[in-house]
């Protein structure tokens, strides 16, 4: 077989995606695991011994995923929390030429790396409702805010869940639906108002409701209010009017 062939018959390498919380994060854990060699993944892929792979590793902001490359060298199948695979790095102990500038880049927070992160919290039980707002802002809105931003997005399908949510996560805006279950969102949006480490947060309302919705959100509190459906550019539009400018702090969530 020529090397051609070789090539074209060559298995690719696996990707495995290892998402962080931050920066910090990703920076000690790389740093550890290199100096070791290798690593171990949690992982419910059942891969033989030998198999290449790439560990492509994230966090919300990061500009591009750092790709390392390794091999499994064993494997663990265990219990689900425990299942996963040993893997030796390409390159060995201690850190290449190529990953230890990056490394220096993350820690001192290029803004050429890493961009500022926007976290939306959307309160929605129609779940198509829910995932055109997040993919549409987060996909196809990358400058909507007029800066370079990152978005990550939880939702919520009722109050209740959402103000669990709220006590546990910062957040830097909330997008209520104004009629949902369990909690509805004028009561949802009246007791964020009403909590003194989330009242600075911008609230932005929708609902079919017309004009009877639109007066229960904004007398409960919220910031702004749009009529469904909702055109993707007005989204971005009052999102980026609720927004502070980066750097500026968030309006609000736990501390």
């Amino acid at each position: 077989m020529s090397d051609a062939d070789h090539r074209r018959h060559r298995r690719e390498a696996v990707t495995l995606v290892v998402e962080y919380d931050g920066a910090d994060d990703l920076s000690a854990d790389l740093t550890a695991n290199l100096s070791e060699g290798g690593t171990f993944v949690r992982t419910a892929r059942r891969l033989a011994v030998g198999t290449e792979v790439v560990l492509r590793l994230s966090f919300p902001g990061l500009v591009a995923p750092i790709r390392v490359p390794g091999v499994v060298r064993w494997t663990r199948d265990a219990g689900d929390d425990e299942r996963g695979i040993g893997i030796e790095f390409v390159d060995g102990p201690g850190l290449s030429a190529e990953l230890q500038p990056l490394l220096d880049r993350l820690r001192a927070r290029d803004p050429n790396l890493v961009v500022p992160v926007v976290r939306v919290l959307v309160v929605e039980d129609n779940s198509h409702v829910a995932r055109l707002i997040r993919e549409g802002v987060a996909g196809g809105s990358r400058r909507a805010f007029g800066d370079d931003r990152a978005y990550h997005f939880d939702t919520a399908a009722n109050g209740r869940d959402a103000l669990d949510r709220l006590a546990r996560t910062h957040y830097d805006l909330l997008v209520v639906d104004v009629y949902l279950p369990v909690m509805d969102g004028a009561s949802l949006i009246a007791a964020v108002r009403a909590d003194p480490k989330l009242a600075r947060m911008p609230i932005l309302a929708v609902s079919a409701g017309g004009d009877s919705a639109r007066r229960e959100a904004l007398a409960a509190g919220a910031d702004v209010f749009l009529d469904k459906p909702m055109r993707l550019r007005d989204i971005v539009a009052s999102m980026r009017k609720l927004m502070p400018p980066p750097g500026t702090g968030s309006a609000g969530g736990p501390t």
